[in-house]
Formats: structure tokens, C-alpha cells, sequence
């Protein structure tokens, strides 16, 4: 009796079982009747926009009652702007470019950002440009890898053997926690770490060995072109397509192999998520024909370059001159970098006459730039015919307010501020400053002004001798031919 009544409770359970796709398909019908005559996916929610994608669509509340809104004020009141005046800016700026305090050799030039004319110049020869010298490199950067690039991370495997492979991400983080608050978003090696655990898992694998492959990069490390002291100094790591922090450690300082070091952090990650590698990670190059099992991509380059420009990431900048020399020159090293760049803002119609250069960000002293590459570069990046390039300008610090002008210009002429963005450039003994800037009646100026022999005693005196030059542009009525400017100069 016990066996039969088991077999009829087993046929039960298989009828049972074959209707239950039909009883789904009745019941989604149903419910789609339902909220087609009662509305219930509205009540429910499951009809409203998501406020997270679509936060102009979200309704308010019912019964709340909202006041139309009415547009807000402009900032700062529109100018049709004109064609510049030499004699008002010479009158501008008469006061200011002499200092003393700039030191024995000073370069300022002024031009029209829509056109090649130069209506101001003073000065002779070349210049130590420091990091305006990270113009030149996102530009060519953005022209050669365009704005939407991104730079990957990737896991590659090998039978019971991983490699972690750097792809030249210069902002790739160890964790979120290391990101926080950090423009832009960051890729990280925990990330990486738990997507590569899903594809091990999913094999049934719970350990491996693990190396790591910075190989993207080539030449030496740390540029032969810098002072000694740089490295053991804490200015700046060694240069590698793989690290995590910059290269940083726990303790904010450089560590001697980033490399090594983000290899080691990702092995860490790896424990977290269950994967456990066997020994230490080891320098190599991943197999041909490994498979990629996981990756992290960083964000686009357009705001990696304007993140670059704001802070003046030394670190960033160079690692985007390698990339401009892999691309370019097939050579992706500090030389085959500062090489590259040149060729493509000549290929912009840039004049580098008198160029030399020998890296990326512009801590070596052995750089030269004339003045009219600079503001060539800027009147190229602001060109409509190269709207790949806006993040240059984008990304210029903003006097008062933001990057590294955030603290500056607050003695300077009040129409200064929120006028002109400039990239900063200082090294011991050389203050500069590079950008655009609007004056009171909307003519749109390129403006370079560099000082390189500065006395160290002279140090901020000279600053703030070259955001009075600055200041008195924004200030300035630069179309009007009797020179007229307004606000204070003190």
C-alpha cells in the first residue's frame, strides 16, 4: 500500500509540475490586465522613472504644490568681445612686466585665441617651461588616443597561472576606499580582484600563482633627464604601465617598484574573494594566447587629462607621454614620449621652433619652449576644428577657485577671478603660467608669461608679480584703444 500511494503522490506531483509554465503565462497576463485597468504598476512604483537615470521626469509627491522656477542670473553678464587693441593691452600690462622680482629673463606674450595674431611679446629666447609642459602632452594625447579612450587592466590566465597586466592606467586605485572623494572615477585592483575570483570559481579554481606584466612600457624607469635627488626625495616614482596609488604605499609615500607592490595589493584582494596565490608575484610577460578572464577599464581620457592639468599631476602626465610615444613613435619611454608629442603638435600646426623637450610633466630642467608653442597649443585646443582638444582647456585651474589656482589671485584685480585659467608651471627658481583669459568687454585672449631665473628669495614676490600680469588682462578693456582698465591693482 505504501509503494502505491507513494506512485500516486509522485504522478500528482509530475501533473502538477507540467501546468506550472501555463499557470506563469496566466498570471503575467493577468497582472498586465490589472495594471493596464487599475494602474497598479504605477501604484506599486514599477512605472516610474528611476530617479537615479531620469531625475527630470520624477514627478513630486501628490498634493505638493511647486512654485514655477525662473531662470537664474547669469555669473558674469555676455560680451561680444572684438578685435584686440596693442596699445591697451601694452598699457595693461606696462606696470607689471618689468617687477624686479621675476628675475633677469621673462618671457609674456599675448595673442587672440581665435586667430594667430600676437599683439603683445616681450622677452627673448627660450624658456624652462616646468608643467606648462603638460599641455603639450594632453594635447597630444588627446589627439592621438581621443577624448573617449580609456586604459585598461586586465587578468590574463594560464593554465594554473594568472598574470596581472598593466595597461598604463595612471589613476588606477588599490580599493573605493582610496578613491574617495577623487575626480575622476577610479578603477581599482579590488574590483579586478573580485571579477577575477567569479571566472576562477566558476572553473572550480581556489588557487593560483600570480605574476605581473608592466611591459607596455619601455626604457628606464626614472628619466635620466632629472635631478637624482628626485626619486629618493619623494618628487616622484619610477614610471610604470602597472600601479596602484600612483605608487604610492600605506605610509603616502613612493614605493621603490609600484609594479611589485599593485601585484602584491592585488594578491591581498585575491584572498579577500577567496583565491589564493601560491607564493610570491612574480615580473613576466603573459603567455601568448592566454585567455583574459577579467578586466577594469579607467575612466576616459578626456577627464584623466583635465584632472592632470587641474592638480598638475606630474605622475599622470608622464605616463600619458609614454602612451603618446607607444602610439605614435611605437616607443613608449620618456624619449620616444617627448619625441612623439612634438611630431603630432607639429602635425596641429604648432610651431615648435625651438623645442626641446624630455618628458611629460616638465620637471626636467633641460626643457625648452618658446612662447609661441604655448600659445599656439591653446589657440589649437580651443579651435573649433578640434573639438577632441576641449579638455585642455576645460581643465585649466581657474583663478580663485580652482586646481592649482584654487589659493591664488586673491591680491590680484577682483575681475581676476573667474577670468582666467592658466596652467601653473614652478620648479625652483622658474614661476609661469599659460592659458586663457576673458577681459571686461569679452575679447578672448591666449596669454603666456614665464619667469626662469628667479631668486629663491624672490619665490612668492615673483608669483604674485605674474597673477598681477594675469589680473590686469581680466581687467582690462583690451579692445579699447585708449587702454582702459578697471579694478584694483594693488
Amino acid at each position: 500500500m505504501a509503494v502505491r500511494e507513494e506512485r500516486h503522490a509522485r504522478r500528482r506531483l509530475r501533473t502538477i509540475l507540467s501546468w506550472f509554465p501555463d499557470a506563469v503565462v496566466v498570471l503575467l497576463v493577468v497582472a498586465a490586465a490589472a495594471n493596464l485597468a487599475f494602474g497598479l504598476g504605477d501604484r506599486l512604483g514599477l512605472d516610474r522613472p528611476d530617479a537615479r537615470r531620469q531625475p527630470a521626469e520624477v514627478l513630486p509627491p501628490a498634493g505638493l504644490d511647486l512654485v514655477a522656477g525662473s531662470a537664474a542670473p547669469p555669473v558674469a553678464g555676455s560680451a561680444p568681445g572684438g578685435q584686440l587693441s596693442e596699445s591697451s593691452v601694452r598699457a595693461a600690462l606696462a606696470a607689471y612686466v618689468g617687477n624686479p622680482s621675476l628675475g633677469r629673463h621673462v618671457d609674456v606674450a599675448v595673442g587672440d585665441l581665435a586667430s594667430e595674431t600676437t599683439v603683445f611679446s616681450t622677452g627673448a629666447g627660450a624658456v624652462t617651461p616646468a608643467s606648462t609642459t603638460k599641455l603639450l602632452t594632453g594635447t597630444a594625447a588627446l589627439e592621438e588616443l581621443g577624448p573617449m579612450a580609456r586604459f585598461r587592466t586586465t587578468v590574463r590566465q594560464d593554465g594554473g597561472q594568472i598574470v596581472l597586466v598593466g595597461g598604463g592606467d595612471p589613476f588606477l586605485a588599490s580599493s573605493r576606499a582610496a578613491t574617495k572623494g577623487l575626480y575622476p572615477a577610479r578603477a581599482t585592483l579590488d574590483d579586478l580582484a573580485a571579477s577575477t575570483a567569479t571566472a576562477l570559481s566558476a572553473q572550480g579554481t581556489t588557487k593560483v600563482r600570480l605574476s605581473y606584466d608592466a611591459s607596455l612600457f619601455t626604457g628606464p624607469a626614472v628619466n635620466p633627464a632629472w635631478p637624482a635627488s628626485y626619486v629618493p626625495e619623494d618628487v616622484v616614482p619610477p614610471i610604470t604601465a602597472l600601479w596602484a596609488d600612483e605608487g604610492k604605499g600605506p605610509d603616502g609615500r613612493y614605493v621603490a617598484d609600484p609594479s611589485a607592490a599593485a601585484a602584491a595589493t592585488f594578491a591581498t584582494a585575491l584572498a579577500a574573494h577567496g583565491i589564493t596565490v601560491r607564493g610570491v608575484p612574480r615580473a613576466a610577460v603573459a603567455p601568448d594566447g592566454s585567455a583574459e578572464i577579467a578586466a577594469v577599464e579607467s575612466a576616459p581620457l578626456g577627464e584623466i587629462v583635465e584632472r592632470t592639468l587641474a592638480v598638475s599631476d606630474n605622475n599622470a602626465a608622464e605616463v600619458l607621454g609614454h602612451h603618446v610615444g607607444r602610439v605614435v613613435g611605437k616607443d613608449a619611454s620618456f624619449a620616444g614620449g617627448a619625441t612623439a608629442v612634438l611630431d603630432v603638435l607639429r602635425k596641429l600646426g604648432v610651431d615648435t621652433t625651438g623645442a626641446s623637450l624630455y618628458d611629460g610633466s616638465g620637471l626636467s630642467r633641460r626643457d625648452r619652449l618658446s612662447p609661441d608653442t604655448l600659445l599656439d597649443v591653446l589657440r589649437v585646443a580651443g579651435s573649433t576644428e578640434h573639438p577632441e582638444l576641449r579638455s585642455v582647456l576645460t581643465g585649466l585651474p581657474v583663478a580663485g577657485f580652482t586646481g592649482s589656482l584654487q589659493w591664488r589671485f586673491d591680491d590680484a584685480p577682483a575681475a581676476a577671478r573667474g577670468r582666467v585659467r592658466a596652467k601653473t608651471g614652478t620648479l625652483t627658481g622658474v614661476s609661469g603660467l599659460a592659458g586663457v583669459v576673458t577681459d571686461l568687454d569679452g575679447n578672448r585672449m591666449v596669454f603666456v608669461a614665464i619667469a626662469d631665473r628667479i631668486s629663491p628669495a624672490q619665490t612668492l614676490a615673483a608669483r604674485h608679480a605674474l597673477d598681477l600680469i594675469a589680473g590686469a588682462l581680466a581687467a582690462c578693456r583690451c579692445g579699447q584703444p585708449d587702454g582702459t582698465t578697471a579694478g584694483s591693482t594693488s
